[in-house]
């Protein structure tokens, strides 16, 4: 395959986009393939659902809370039964698109490689449990031979990453109807055919029967038709093209209709069938299209047909006088195009709803002046097929509001209707017209924002969701500040905003400095354009811009300039949608100012509450890490601590349920406590009694966790005690790991009587004790147990080295995550005695 060249690529995509649908009893399959920037997943293939129905969702960003981003992220299956559990786990793909139906999304990968993701969507019911278990492994399975086929490509040098300008390709769902067209090449003078192997069938032949002469072909067409067509071709002159319509007998009682388009050549001395005269052409059968086609013609309702994309491909006389318009004049458009009473979102939702959902949909419309119609929508993977009728108006002209789409399998009867039938019957006759993929994604991303806690967050959002929405490369945002404007976040080329905001006084007339003092969103779409308004301004690398005012509560908050590598001419819709994000993402900036200033005041109680170094020990070496939970202003009240006693040091690590300031204050005094003891030289089991019974004197209605280990320096010898704690890790020098299922007592501050019973072990020289709080191993959806078993895992496989590098490496997964609720404590110590050390000795007691 040559450099650039994706067919082999995209032969690879769609036969495993038909084989998702074919597997499971979806009705329609999209896969999605990385950027060449890895920021971002392109839609590269689609079955059944084409891209215009997806929206906005041709381009997802990878760090994005979408089923498809997640899957591709983390390489597990997202599996979603039906709209509930979509709304529960993904509100905003809910938000998106608020339909019923059930999805699975499957990570496209091959060993640690990450290609994009695969996702089908089925038509769900009242209890469905979605997907079973058999299908899920059999869309893994396709997804995972994709996978493996384009890490071959790559490693030929061939492309698989996906760029978001190129198009889709599209296959659509099969339908029902199916054509079959028999080529035929026929001298009349011998009586000859020469035809491939179609042709017989649509005759109705056997291959083997047939003896190779045009008697013989046409065996079973009725007489006359034969004798008619015959006569035609005696009578034709040479070029002429003709079109015949033939019955042939399937049995003794059933004939079905085929069409024999040709072309005859005339090259001899007469016209006829004498010699030199040649019929070249197709035999078509259509199955019962013709039919069909034939069937609703004679039908007083109205009848349409829609394709996936929303475009009319078949309507009948009935409905052309009903909506008051020409066939030729809509065919291949989207009805909501041409009609302006239908130009409401609502309508487009409602066709929308029955495509995603495979759920028949109703509503009434108003054909203006005063006509109402009632619409019927029936769904199937291949399109939409509609029904249409006059009937009364609804009894009140109040709007009513959008109701969930309900199925409506009765027929219509053709005298009134009733309102309640009909829920959504009272709109607008007019209405203008708005692109409801894009509403959707505003939506989705005004979410997005909403979550955003800091200004850290609005920035990502505005990097990785915003701007590849809309196709963008570069983005900055500016604050204000003292009159001047200052640079926040920056994601993209710094090369492609050379026009030195940073700094720049709201006086200078620059476009981001204009955009904000004036208040009206400023775009840009060619260089020649920006020349045109700021002669001799540098246009860097980008080739379009937008600048977005960010206004709060009548307050300059600052700017969002956005970059294009092409030249943008911008629509009305995307117009529309940036303006109003731009409102979001200065209501976002200006919360997060306000979450920013409280959370520091927070951190800092809670640093001031932990050890701010940890002491140099004698054969033992420490390491020690705290992660705050990335959601939320409330602190928490994990501790980590190490307490030298002599010639044996205390490892202690503790949780205080909650996240608030209570609970980091009854953090504190717990660490204090504990430290306190130990250095009183108190038995551990003591240390931890103790503390229990100070927690429930505090009466703070507080429970807290510990896990305690006292280590002799020397010996190797620990003992150890957990209340209601997550069990300690060992590594052996030898790189195996194991959970330590220790003995423990209950919950710190249940009961002030509770007994903390003791456990010894010995440690052998380069052994590795790990503790840690329950934010480390706790995941959505899994349980604990498991991940506990995937830390001693990671342990286990770490390189041996540095005891800081390896805390790095068991808390990198927790780092990257974006949504994460609590907080982390770990504590590692290694055992590294000195030769003069005593040796280690095994004891059955502490």
């Amino acid at each position: 395959m040559a450099e650039g060249d994706t067919g082999e690529r995209d032969r690879l995509l769609v036969a495993a986009a038909r084989r998702a649908v074919s597997e499971t009893r979806g009705h329609a399959a999209s896969v999605f393939l990385r950027s060449c920037d890895r920021r971002s997943l392109v839609l590269a293939a689609s079955c059944g659902a084409p891209p215009s129905l997806l929206g906005g969702w041709r381009l997802i960003p990878v760090s994005s809370p979408i089923p498809v981003a997640v899957a591709y992220r983390s390489g597990r299956t997202v599996h979603l039964a039906d709209a509930d559990e979509t709304m529960r786990r993904y509100p905003q793909l809910a938000v998106a698109l608020p339909y019923p139906f059930g999805s699975a999304s499957v990570p496209l990968r091959a060993e640690a490689e990450h290609f994009g993701a695969l996702a089908v969507v089925w038509a769900t019911e009242p209890g469905d449990q979605g997907l079973p278990r058999a299908q899920r492994r059999q869309l893994r399975a396709t997804a995972n031979r994709l996978g493996t086929a384009l890490a071959e490509l790559q490693a030929g040098g061939d492309p698989v990453e996906c760029d978001p300008r190129t198009a889709a390709v599209e296959v659509p769902a099969l339908g029902r109807f199916s054509v079959r067209v028999g080529l035929l090449d026929w001298e009349p003078a011998t009586d000859q055919v020469v035809g491939d192997e179609s042709l017989c069938t649509v005759f109705g032949l056997e291959r083997e029967a047939f003896d190779g002469t045009f008697g013989g072909l046409t065996a079973k067409v009725v007489p006359g038709d034969l004798a008619a067509f015959r006569a035609e071709v005696r009578a034709a002159s040479d070029g002429r093209v003709l079109s015949h319509r033939l019955r042939v007998w399937v049995d003794e009682a059933r004939r079905r209709t085929v069409e024999l388009w040709v072309r005859v050549s005339n090259h001899g001395p007469a016209a006829g069938e004498g010699p030199g005269t040649r019929v070249v052409g197709a035999v078509l059968d259509a199955g019962d299209g013709a039919s069909a086609v034939a069937a609703i013609e004679r039908l007083t309702d109205g009848v349409l047909e829609l394709d996936t994309d929303g475009r009319l491909t078949c309507l009948n006389g009935s409905l052309e006088r009903l909506l008051q318009v020409r066939r030729e004049e809509v065919l291949g458009r989207r009805i909501w195009d041409v009609l302006p009473w239908l130009a409401a979102p609502t309508y487009e939702n409602r066709f929308r709803a029955a495509l995603v959902s495979q759920r028949t949909i109703s509503f009434l419309a108003c054909r203006p002046p005063d006509q109402w119609l009632a619409f019927s929508l029936h769904p199937d993977p291949s399109g939409v097929t509609g029904r249409v009728v006059p009937v009364g108006g609804p009894t009140t002209a109040t709007p009513a509001p959008a109701a969930a789409p309900e199925a409506a399998d009765a027929a219509f009867p053709d005298a009134a209707f009733s309102e309640a039938a009909f829920p959504d019957a009272a709109f607008p006759d007019v209405a203008p017209s708005t692109g409801l993929a894009m509403m959707y994604h505003v939506l989705q991303l005004g979410s997005a924002l909403t979550q955003a806690v800091t200004a850290r967050e609005v920035g990502d959002v505005v990097a990785h969701q915003l701007l590849p929405a809309f196709g963008g490369q570069q983005a900055a945002i500016y604050l204000a500040q003292s009159g001047l404007l200052h640079l926040l976040a920056r994601t993209g080329c710094e090369e492609a905003f050379p026009l030195r905001l940073e700094g720049a006084s709201l006086q200078a007339r620059l476009p981001g400095t204009e955009a904000l003092t004036s208040g009206v969103p400023l775009f840009v779409e060619s260089p020649q354009a920006l020349a045109d308004r700021y002669p001799g301004i540098p246009t860097g690398e980008s080739r379009a811009w937008v600048f977005l005012p960010l206004i709060a509560c009548n307050r300059p908050i600052g700017t969002c300039a956005l970059g294009f590598d092409r030249i943008h001419p911008f629509t009305i819709e995307e117009r529309g949608a940036l303006t109003s994000l731009g409102g979001l993402i200065a209501q976002a900036l200006e919360r997060a100012r306000l979450y920013d200033e409280e959370s520091a005041i927070a951190r800092g109680l809670q640093d001031a509450l932990l050890p701010h170094r940890l002491p140099s020990l004698p054969n033992i070496r420490t390491a020690a890490r705290y992660l705050p939970g990335t959601r939320g202003m409330d602190i928490g009240g994990d501790w980590y601590d190490v307490v030298p006693a002599g010639r044996s040091v205390a490892l202690v690590v503790g949780d205080v349920e909650g996240h608030s300031v209570a609970a980091a204050a009854t953090m504190g005094q717990l660490r204090s406590a504990a430290r306190a003891y130990t250095t009183a030289g108190q038995r551990p089991s003591q240390v931890v009694t103790g503390t229990n019974r100070l927690l429930v004197d505090l009466d703070s209605g507080l429970l807290a966790s510990c896990c305690y280990l006292s280590l002799d320096a020397r010996s190797g010898r620990v003992c150890a005690v957990r209340a209601g704690h997550c069990p300690p890790l060992l590594r052996q020098p030898e790189g195996t790991a194991e959970v330590l299922d220790l003995p423990g007592g209950p919950l710190l501050g249940v009961d002030p009587a509770s007994a903390y019973p003791e456990s010894p072990l010995t440690l052998r020289p380069g052994s590795i004790l790990a503790l840690y709080t329950d934010g480390l191993v706790e995941e959505r959806g899994t349980g604990i147990d498991q991940g506990i078993d995937r830390l001693r895992a990671a342990l286990a496989h770490a390189r041996s080295g540095s005891l800081e590098a390896l805390a790095d490496h068991l808390l990198h997964g927790a780092e990257r995550l974006t949504s994460r609720a609590d907080d982390i404590a770990l504590l590692l110590a290694e055992y590294r005695p000195t030769p003069t050390g005593e040796p280690a000795e095994r004891s059955g007691e502490c």
